[in-house]
C-alpha cells in the first residue's frame, strides 16, 4: 500500500455575512450572480422532554396529593437531522449511553447523587451538542469521561440540561419537585463557575466621544427598546456593551422591538425594488446592501441616527492595505482576504456601473462608488444578524443597538435569533451571568481567527477552538468507508495547537486521533494482525518523523518574526502580524509534539530491543 507521506495545505475561503448563534452551514448568495457565502443558522440538537410516571401526573392533575414522587425520568435525545447524527450516535453507544437518552433521578437524591447525576447528563450532552470541530479533536476513548470540548460547547450543554429542567413546570407539575430544585440550583452553579474564570471589568477609555452612540440608545428607547446595557469605548476593543447592572442567567440584556429592524421589507417600499427585482439572480441581500449605500446619506431616514453611529471605516481585513497583506505572506489568510476582495470588486463591476448608467436617478454615480459598496459589504458582513420573524421567515437583518455586542469563545449571549411573537420584538437573554462593569459578549458563531479577521477585523481573546489548519491528503487508497470506520472516519483532515490537547501520551501526542489513524490506516497498521509491537512502533516512528517534516517546512514558510513596534505600525499590519505569530505558534505546538511523541516511541523501541 503507498505511503502516506506529505501534506499540502489547502487554502479554503468561507465568506459570511452574519453572526449567529450557534453553528450549521448554509448557502446563500449576497451578491447579485454567484458569491456563495457561507452562513449559519441557529439550529438545535436536542430535542427534550421531561417525564413522570404516570401515577405522579395524575396526582398533580387532581392536586390531590403533597407527597413527592419515588422517580422521575429526564429525556435527552439527540436529532436525527442533526448532519453528525451516525457519528454522534455511534459515540453516545461507545460511551454506554442510548441516543435516546433517559435519566432517572429519585425524589429523595442527596445533593451528592444530584451532581452525579448532573455530571451524567452533562456528558450526554457534550456529544449532543458537539459540533464537527469538537468531534474530529475530541477522540474516542470508551474508558474516559466525556470531558471538556470547548467553552461554546459547554455553556450550551449546560443551558440544554437547564432547559430540560425548567420545562418540568411545562409539563403537567404545579410545584417544581425539590429534586429538580436540586439538579437547577447545581446546574447553575456550573455556569457560574465557568464565568467566574472568564468574566473580569472592561477597562473603559473615558474620554472617548460616545455622543452618536448616546443619541442611538436614546433614540431606541424613544422607539420600544429594552437596554439594561450601556455603550463604551473599551481599550484593546473599540466600542462595547456594558452591563449597567448584575445580569443573571436567563435575564434579557437587550429587546429590540421589529419596528425598527432593517430588513428586505424596507427595500420592497423604495423605489428601487422594480428596478432591482429585474435583475436576474440578485438576492435581497444584495438589494438591502445596495438600499443602505444610500440610505445613510438620507436625511430624513427613519434610521438617520443609526447610520451616522456608525464608523466610517470597519478596519476588516477587506480594509488590508499592500503593506499587511504582503505581511500574510505564507499563510492560508492571504489567500482568503484576496479572493475575497476580487470577488467583491467582480461583484460590484457586474452590477453596480450598469444601474448607474440605467437609472441615474435611482442609483447616483457619486453615492454607489467602489468605496462605498465596500464600505457597505462590511456593514453586512460584520453587523448583520439571520432573523426568524413570526411569520415563520428567516431574513437577514440589521439590529440597531445589537451591533455594539462584541464577540467572544465564551459569550453571555448565545441564543438571540427568533423574534417573540408576543411581544412582536427580538430578545438577547443571557446564557451566563454578566457582572455590572463587564463587558456583555455575543456569539457570531464557531468561526476561526481568519475569518474573524477577514469579515470583523479583529482576533478573539483567549483560545480559539476554531484556528484550525487544513490538511490536504490522498484519501483514495485507505479504506475510510462510514460502515468500517462510523466514529472515526473523515473525509478531510485538520490540526491545530496541541496545547488545546489533554492527552499527550504515546499513541496520541495531542495530535488529533483520527488524523492518526488514516495514517497508521495508511500503512495497513489498523488492517493487519499480524503485525509485531516492534513493526507497529517503526511505522509509528514514520508517521510522526513525516509530519514533524511537513511542519517544519510550513514554520520554514513562514519566515522569521518579524519585530513589531506597535506604536509605529498601523492597524492593519499589526493584526496581519498577530494572526502571522498565532500561525508560527500553532504549527510550533506541532513540531514540539512530533518531536517529544518520537522520543516516546524511541523509548519504547528501545525496550522491545532489550527485552527481545
Amino acid at each position: 500500500m503507498k505511503r502516506c507521506t506529505a501534506f499540502q495545505l489547502r487554502g479554503i475561503l468561507q465568506l459570511s455575512i452574519l453572526k449567529t448563534a450557534t453553528a450549521s452551514g448554509a448557502v446563500l448568495d449576497i451578491q447579485a450572480h454567484s458569491l456563495a457565502l457561507e452562513i449559519q443558522f441557529c439550529c438545535s440538537y436536542l430535542v427534550y422532554a421531561v417525564k413522570m410516571d404516570n401515577d405522579q401526573q395524575q396526582q398533580n392533575l387532581a392536586q390531590s396529593s403533597p407527597q413527592a414522587v419515588d422517580e422521575h425520568e429526564l429525556f435527552m435525545e439527540l436529532s436525527e437531522n442533526d448532519f453528525l447524527f451516525e457519528k454522534k450516535k455511534k459515540l453516545l453507544e461507545v460511551k454506554g449511553f442510548d441516543p435516546k437518552i433517559k435519566v432517572k433521578i429519585k425524589s429523595d437524591c442527596s445533593i451528592k447523587l444530584v451532581k452525579s447525576v448532573l455530571e451524567e447528563m452533562l456528558q450526554m450532552a457534550r456529544i449532543i451538542h458537539s459540533d464537527e470541530v469538537d468531534l474530529y479533536f475530541g477522540g474516542i476513548d470508551a474508558f474516559r469521561p466525556v470531558g471538556f470540548c470547548s467553552p461554546r460547547n459547554e455553556l450550551e450543554s449546560l443551558r440544554s440540561i437547564l432547559s430540560i429542567v425548567d420545562s418540568s413546570v411545562s409539563n403537567g407539575e404545579q410545584i417544581r419537585p425539590k429534586v429538580f430544585q436540586d439538579l437547577r440550583n447545581a446546574t447553575l452553579d456550573m455556569i457560574h463557575e465557568f464565568g467566574s474564570n472568564i468574566g473580569k471589568d472592561a477597562q473603559i477609555l473615558a474620554n472617548w466621544n460616545l455622543d452618536r452612540e448616546k443619541c442611538l440608545l436614546q433614540w431606541g428607547k424613544s422607539n420600544g427598546v429594552k437596554a439594561r446595557l450601556d455603550i463604551a469605548y473599551i481599550e484593546g476593543a473599540g466600542r462595547g456593551a456594558i452591563a449597567r447592572e448584575d445580569l443573571t442567567v436567563g435575564d434579557i440584556a437587550l429587546e429590540i422591538p421589529v419596528s425598527i429592524i432593517i430588513s428586505e421589507d424596507l427595500v420592497h417600499k423604495t423605489n428601487m425594488f422594480p428596478v432591482l427585482e429585474k435583475v436576474e439572480g440578485i438576492s435581497s441581500e444584495t438589494m438591502l446592501l445596495l438600499w443602505s449605500m444610500k440610505e445613510k446619506h438620507d436625511i430624513n431616514s427613519k434610521f438617520k441616527v443609526y447610520f451616522d453611529a456608525l464608523p466610517e471605516a470597519f478596519n476588516t481585513g477587506l480594509s488590508f492595505g499592500i503593506e499587511a497583506v504582503m505581511a500574510l505572506d505564507g499563510t492560508l489568510l492571504l489567500d482568503e482576504i484576496v479572493q475575497a476582495k476580487e470577488h467583491l470588486r467582480s461583484q460590484y463591476d457586474d452590477l453596480v456601473p450598469s444601474l448607474c448608467n440605467e437609472h441615474p436617478d435611482i442609483f447616483p454615480p457619486e453615492v454607489y462608488t467602489w468605496d462605498e459598496f465596500l464600505w457597505a459589504c462590511e456593514l453586512w458582513y460584520s453587523n448583520s444578524m439571520k432573523v426568524m420573524f413570526s411569520d415563520g421567515k428567516v431574513r437577514t437583518c440589521l439590529i440597531p443597538i445589537a451591533g455594539f455586542l462584541n464577540h467572544s469563545i465564551s459569550p453571555h449571549i448565545m441564543h438571540y435569533g427568533r423574534v417573540d411573537s408576543a411581544t412582536n420584538s427580538l430578545k438577547f437573554p443571557l446564557t451566563r451571568s454578566c457582572r455590572a462593569g463587564e463587558e456583555c459578549y455575543l456569539s457570531y458563531g464557531n468561526l476561526s481567527s481568519s475569518h474573524l479577521i477577514t469579515f470583523y477585523g479583529f482576533l478573539p481573546k483567549g483560545e480559539n477552538p476554531y484556528d484550525v489548519i487544513p490538511l490536504d491528503i490522498d484519501l483514495s487508497e485507505v479504506d475510510s468507508t462510514e460502515e468500517a470506520h462510523p466514529i472515526s472516519n473523515w473525509s478531510t483532515h485538520m490540526v491545530r495547537g496541541t496545547w488545546l490537547s489533554d492527552n499527550h501520551a504515546i499513541l496520541h501526542y495531542g495530535l488529533p486521533p483520527p488524523l492518526l489513524e488514516h495514517l497508521r490506516q495508511a500503512r495497513s497498521l489498523m488492517l493487519q494482525s499480524n503485525i509485531t509491537a516492534q513493526e507497529n512502533l517503526e511505522s509509528e516512528l514514520e508517521i510522526l518523523e513525516d509530519l514533524q517534516s511537513t511542519f517544519d517546512a510550513m514554520m520554514q514558510n513562514l519566515g522569521e518574526r518579524e519585530p513589531l513596534v506597535s506604536e509605529n505600525c498601523d492597524w492593519d499590519v499589526k493584526l496581519a502580524l498577530d494572526f502571522k505569530d498565532l500561525q508560527r505558534r500553532i504549527i510550533s505546538s506541532i513540531v514540539t509534539s512530533c518531536h517529544a511523541g518520537r522520543k516516546l516511541v524511541e523509548h519504547e523501541l528501545q525496550n522491545c530491543t532489550n527485552n527481545g
